[in-house]
């Protein structure tokens, strides 16, 4: 279910008489719960919340696939005091963060190495966690974003040295 799907449901959910939904997949898991019961002339404010299963429980479990209609982070030229740099740019709007939860190792420090495919961070997105991956392959630079700070679509979030 990618974030589209996901809008989508919640207006139908608003029009609807529903007062709780869930959703639940290996990879992760929805319930979008309203106030109360939608009646004629009320208004009812949807709560969202999902997060994937490797928060929820301590078995690893596979991580959640990337929605296909979401880019994937791009490798565009930087600035030109760093022509020849690459940098990795958020495919969405929500809070960055380096690792998969508190207490666990980062996924890239400046100096490592990354291939594309790689997962550089995670974006959070309306209690969703979306795994970015590089396409580029080269030798991280500088890392462009605090962990847990808001970003903007397109922002640039890493400086990749190609190789």
């Amino acid at each position: 279910m990618d974030y589209k799907q996901i809008q989508e449901l919640i207006r139908q959910l608003n029009k609807s008489n529903i007062a709780e939904f869930k959703y639940e997949t290996d990879a992760f898991k929805v319930t979008i719960r309203t106030n109360e019961y939608h009646k004629e002339g009320q208004s009812v404010t949807p709560m969202m919340m999902a997060a994937p299963q490797q928060y929820m429980q301590s078995a690893p479990i596979a991580p959640a696939p990337t929605a296909p209609s979401a880019p994937v982070a791009t490798a565009t030229p930087a600035a030109a005091d760093d022509s020849k740099l690459l940098t990795i740019k958020s495919p969405m709007v929500g809070t960055f963060y380096r690792s998969a939860g508190p207490g666990k190792p980062v996924f890239m420090k400046i100096g490592d190495t990354v291939s594309a495919g790689s997962v550089v961070c995670i974006v959070e997105a309306m209690k969703l966690f979306n795994e970015i991956e590089s396409d580029v392959t080269g030798t991280i630079v500088k890392i462009l974003v605090d962990d847990a700070s808001p970003i903007e679509y397109d922002q640039p979030l890493f400086l990749v040295e190609p190789k």
